[in-house]
């Protein structure tokens, strides 16, 4: 394969596709783009693409190779993930992260070898061009890429895939469960979580009314999640309640988000071979999703979490970010989002949501004051859902303790290491315990600009916990229904749920007016 036909004017740039079994092609760091665009030009031994040609479509699939391709590609055509190819595909919606990765990669390929055009022009104006470019120009016209073929039916190109990826550089073990699990419904909420309904449709075989909710499911729970962009360094307190929607790991929590919420456990889904009267069967208790019905109730059921703790929905906790997901260095923690979805869902599953806000400001006090016990139990029991039940553990046995009167926090940290689960790993710190050098890292940085947003949050007017910037409501002092107007003097900032549920609930049971005074 000649280097021109992944561009854009070439007729087999048009039928090469990745199969539904491929992975992401998002792997790779700009100078390993950089690192394959300049092996190719030197001549350096590149590994063989291996190709499937479907006789149904006459579309070329990529079973093995795709990262090489696509960086040749991104080269040819100048797009590397943020450009006219890309912002088609992914409807516009690119991340800032993917923006700066793509600008990452097109200035260090541009810095060790030029870009394909100086490179195409470089034969044609010697006297513009270094001897380099030109001696590179030279390969380019005679250098190809090597290809293998795949012969047989399209099962015969999956399981070469599987061969071919747990060799020399295994597939993520999350990643190739979606891939093999790629037609359940859980795989394809996933899938068009993590990308806002953009990008490669997994749910294409579905009808067109079912594709078009799908896609509007994903992009509102997006914007729950992922929405405002991730910054780091941290110059503000308005984050994303889900981390960074473009990176390595969101996949991952995304996906056990899904799981999490419908009640899924990894037997239900993954392909496992049992035994029966005697006989090998599959087991499949959870079957493929033949008309997208599922995939929909699955999104549904996060939708209804995610605007449980994030947005501006009347049922919206409005739970702080930089309170419950995030460390007090500023890195995002998978397993704190997870165990904060999970708490939510009891709260609402116990109908605990309204002696929750009764003490909500104490409890999100001490979740600031000892974030670092999510760390300890993060580092004791791993990432994702293995870490999601001892938190899960420590927010209920904190909120029941809270409930009761308990105030003294010497108190308090005794019961949470009264709980089997908790009590080796929970440890308090002194300010000797950390260790410091002379000058600031970027993590102590961190540090202190949350502490500084978090001091200056607005507090709700009705349960005095910290607002986030994303979950603000306006409320009425005095009732609209007993004469409150719409002035400035009668309004207050609250959380969403404190706004409806809290405060109507309470003024239904009592009969008298509840307002922040």
């Amino acid at each position: 394969m000649k280097v021109t036909d992944l561009s854009l004017e070439s007729f087999t740039y048009h039928v090469l596709r990745k199969p539904d079994f491929q992975r992401e092609t998002s792997n790779w760091t700009p100078e390993k783009v950089a690192e394959l665009v300049e092996s190719f030009l030197e001549g350096d031994l590149i590994p063989s693409i291996i190709l499937w040609r479907s006789p149904e479509s006459g579309n070329i699939f990529v079973i093995d190779g795709a990262h090489r391709l696509s960086a040749l590609a991104a080269w040819v055509n100048d797009d590397y993930g943020d450009k006219e190819i890309s912002a088609r595909f992914f409807a516009d919606n690119i991340p800032r992260e993917q923006k700066k990765a793509a600008e990452a990669a097109r200035h260090a390929v541009d810095s060790r070898v030029g870009s394909y055009r100086s490179l195409a022009s470089a034969l044609r104006n010697p006297e513009a061009s270094t001897d380099k470019q030109i001696r590179l120009a030279r390969n380019l016209s005679s250098f190809a890429v090597h290809l293998q073929w795949v012969v047989g039916e399209a099962s015969k190109a999956e399981d070469s895939f599987y061969k071919i990826n747990q060799h020399a550089t295994p597939i993520n073990q999350t990643e190739l469960d979606i891939i093999k699990a790629r037609r359940k419904p859980n795989a394809m909420a996933a899938r068009a979580f993590i990308r806002a309904g953009t990008g490669h449709k997994y749910w294409s075989e579905f009808d067109n009314t079912t594709q078009v909710q799908i896609e509007s499911i994903a992009e509102e729970v997006y914007a729950l999640i992922f929405k405002p962009d991730l910054e780091m360094p941290i110059r503000s307190a308005d984050l994303p309640a889900g981390g960074q929607g473009y990176s390595a790991d969101s996949l991952n929590m995304v996906f056990e988000l899904v799981n999490w919420v419908n009640g899924l456990k990894p037997e239900m889904w993954q392909r496992r071979e049992g035994r029966q009267a005697g006989g090998r069967i599959k087991s499949e208790a959870l079957p493929d999703d033949r008309d997208g019905s599922v995939t929909i109730q699955f999104m549904q059921a996060v939708r209804r979490a995610a605007s449980r703790i994030a947005g501006n929905g009347p049922a919206s906790l409005g739970l702080h970010p930089a309170v419950y997901f995030y460390g007090s260095t500023g890195r995002f923690q998978p397993p704190a989002f997870l165990a904060a979805v999970a708490f939510a869902m009891e709260l609402e599953r116990q109908q605990d949501l309204n002696r929750f806000t009764d003490v909500r400001s104490n409890f999100e006090d001490f979740l600031v004051q000892y974030s670092y016990f999510r760390n300890q139990l993060a580092g004791a029991y791993g990432a994702g859902l293995r870490s999601l039940s001892p938190i899960l553990q420590m927010y209920l046995t904190l909120f029941e303790a809270l409930s009761s009167g308990e105030a003294d926090e010497v108190k308090i940290i005794g019961l949470l290491r009264d709980q089997p689960r908790l009590k080796s790993h929970i440890k308090p710190q002194s300010t000797e315990d950390r260790k410091y050098g002379r000058n600031f890292s970027s993590e102590t940085k961190n540090t202190i600009y949350l502490r500084t947003y978090l001091n200056a949050a607005p507090s709700c007017a009705i349960c005095r916990a910290r607002v986030p910037k994303g979950s603000v409501s306006i409320d009425h002092k005095i009732r609209k229904e007993d004469g409150g107007l719409g002035a400035p003097e009668n309004g207050q900032v609250t959380h969403p749920y404190c706004n409806t549920g809290y405060k109507e609930s309470r003024h239904s049971k009592t009969g008298r007016k509840v307002n922040g005074n």
